[in-house]
């Protein structure tokens, strides 16, 4: 049972923003700046954690403390000065721990958000009280990550369930993330590994695995900062291939007594040494438009401790049959394997899943 009891919800703020904060001196003042501009007129609270900053952060938010409350937003502030931080996944437990608010509205500390991101994306969550709410992005710099912005943008309202084992991780990314405290109660709390550890990524699965929908306001909300030092940089690419390929495993192979995997070179052939053994006896194929890898015939996994060593067949996209794993990178081709892929006149999620 994931709702709230009836007589706390009397003690609550309406929405909680949620801002986990560690040495974000450079961003800070515009980050404030952006909830206290928020044009939501419902009870606001903004629960601030900091995670041993060693800047002037906390300067920063005692002077913005005084304003926000004098707008009528509740101010919680709590952290630790220990001599190292304790992580994204433990700084976001505890702003959480120590608010009150019956939604919680996620926010980066070097991000800013639009004026009416809580009182739009609070319209939605009411609607959808199951489901993490996100938003459109602009990213700043605007130019540092197109692909990836535009995916964010663009995908259709369906996509955002089937695109969720690419390589672009949740598909309605962190700092957008709006829900409610009932609903993160059930499905939380965030991994408190530290660095290293893709906590938006696995609270994103239990999410799912425990039914939970997602949705977008399609509208920018949120002014998205890319640069050097953002945490996300800290988590190897290794280590959310290995999450993506078990989560896979898990949630989509089980339906599918077989399955083709699009893209006969490195990345292809890279899931199928991923994959586990179980796994890997329901690929039929290895499928391709490359004439050089199809002429080869078959793939031999020469790791494998199976005798004889599996071999894999190598054929034409249009000869081999769905479902599909693709392994292609979109939006690199210059529409060409889009192409391909709409000539076969396939159903996202039922027929084919992206995995690029």
């Amino acid at each position: 049972m994931w709702a709230g009891r009836p007589e706390e919800e009397a003690m609550r703020a309406q929405v909680s923003v949620i801002l986990p904060v560690h040495n974000a001196e450079p961003w800070l003042d515009e980050c404030l700046r952006s909830v206290w501009q928020q044009d939501f007129e419902g009870s606001l609270e903004l629960s601030v954690f900091n995670d041993a900053s060693k800047d002037k952060s906390m300067a920063i938010i005692e002077k913005w403390k005084g304003k926000l409350e004098g707008s009528g937003i509740l101010v919680v502030i709590g952290g630790h000065d220990s001599p190292s931080p304790r992580g994204v996944g433990y700084s976001k437990n505890q702003a959480i721990a120590q608010s009150s608010g019956s939604y919680l509205c996620f926010l980066d500390s070097d991000d800013v958000m639009m004026p009416q991101r809580v009182r739009l994306q609070l319209e939605a969550a009411v609607r959808h009280p199951t489901s993490i709410i996100g938003c459109q992005v602009r990213r700043e710099p605007p130019n540092s990550t197109e692909r990836y912005t535009r995916w964010i943008n663009q995908l259709a309202p369906g996509q955002l369930l089937t695109q969720v084992f690419t390589s672009n991780g949740p598909t309605v990314v962190m700092p957008t993330w709006f829900c409610s405290r009932a609903w993160f109660s059930h499905v939380g709390p965030f991994d408190e590994g530290g660095q290293g550890v893709p906590e938006d990524l696995l609270l994103f699965y239990n999410h799912l695995r425990k039914g939970g929908g997602i949705r977008r306001v399609d509208q920018s909300l949120l002014l998205y900062r890319y640069h050097p030092s953002a945490a996300t940089h800290s988590v190897l690419e290794s280590t959310i291939w290995t999450h993506r390929v078990r989560f896979l495993e898990e949630r989509a192979l089980p339906h599918w007594a077989t399955f083709t995997i699009w893209n006969a070179g490195k990345q292809g052939r890279r899931l199928y040494r991923s994959l586990t053994a179980e796994a890997r006896r329901k690929v039929v194929a290895f499928c391709d438009v490359d004439e050089n890898k199809i002429k080869k015939g078959f793939y031999c996994y020469e790791d494998s401790q199976e005798k004889p060593k599996p071999r894999v067949p190598i054929l034409h996209f249009r000869a081999a049959r769905p479902p599909f794993v693709i392994c292609v990178k979109l939006d690199l081709t210059g529409g060409a394997f889009e192409d391909n892929l709409r000539s076969l006149h396939l159903q996202e999620g039922r027929d084919f899943l992206h995995f690029s």
